[in-house]
Formats: structure tokens, C-alpha cells, sequence
């Protein structure tokens, strides 16, 4: 099982980006998918996650209202549309999936699969 993710770079302070996720090896629809971010020096942190079909969200307070989580089951992809982006968003992003709980999962036991990161830059 792999999960990919891509779509980081650098933006400037109130710009806009889009990461993707995509899993192989494996159907994750019935699983709960998220975005944890660590940035440098500090403890990785959850951002965003989705339920299975993806009627529930939950997201950090630090970027409610700025991002959004979605999914496209048929593609084994979740995505993370980050707008407003403030420096300090910068952070390597990861995606993971792990069994649906209900609620959206927040907590990184909860996940079993995790994607390499994707770098986020923000420059002010």
C-alpha cells in the first residue's frame, strides 16, 4: 500500500494551494482519510479529515474556515484545498487512512497508512 501525496510548493502569504493524495495497493472508500502537517521543530499536528463517504468533516481550529478536505473514492484520493495560507502553515503535509470511526478521525493512532509528505512554503 502507497499512499502520494503532491501538490506542495511555495506561495506567497494569502495565496492558494491544492495537495492530492493518492492511494495504490488497495480500495480505502470505506475509510476515514486526513492531513497531519509538521513543521520544523514542532510536533506533527492534525489539520483535516474526512469519513468514508464524506459526510462529516473535522479540521483544526487553526485552519478552519481556510481549508477544505474532499475525496473521490473512485480515484482512492483525498485532496486538501488550503486558501488564506499564512506562514505559519509552512509545513510538510501528510496524508494518511485508517478505519473510520464516525467522527473523522483526529489522532495519528488512528491511522494505519501514512504518504511520504509534501512540503508547504509560505513566504510573507
Amino acid at each position: 500500500v502507497q499512499l502520494q501525496a503532491s501538490g506542495g510548493g511555495l506561495v506567497q502569504t494569502g495565496g492558494s494551494l491544492r495537495l492530492s493524495c493518492t492511494a495504490s495497493g488497495r480500495t480505502f472508500g470505506s475509510y476515514a482519510m486526513g492531513w497531519f502537517r509538521q513543521a520544523p521543530g514542532k510536533e506533527r499536528e492534525f489539520v483535516a479529515a474526512i469519513t468514508w463517504n464524506g459526510g462529516s468533516t473535522n479540521y483544526a481550529d487553526s485552519v478552519k474556515g481556510r481549508f477544505t478536505i474532499s475525496r473521490d473514492n473512485a480515484k482512492n484520493a483525498v485532496y486538501l484545498q488550503m486558501n488564506s495560507l499564512k506562514p505559519e502553515d509552512a509545513a510538510v503535509y501528510y496524508c494518511a487512512v485508517g478505519p473510520d470511526y464516525g467522527l473523522g478521525n483526529m489522532r495519528e493512532y488512528e491511522y494505519d497508512y501514512w504518504g511520504q509528505g509534501t512540503e508547504v512554503t509560505v513566504s510573507s
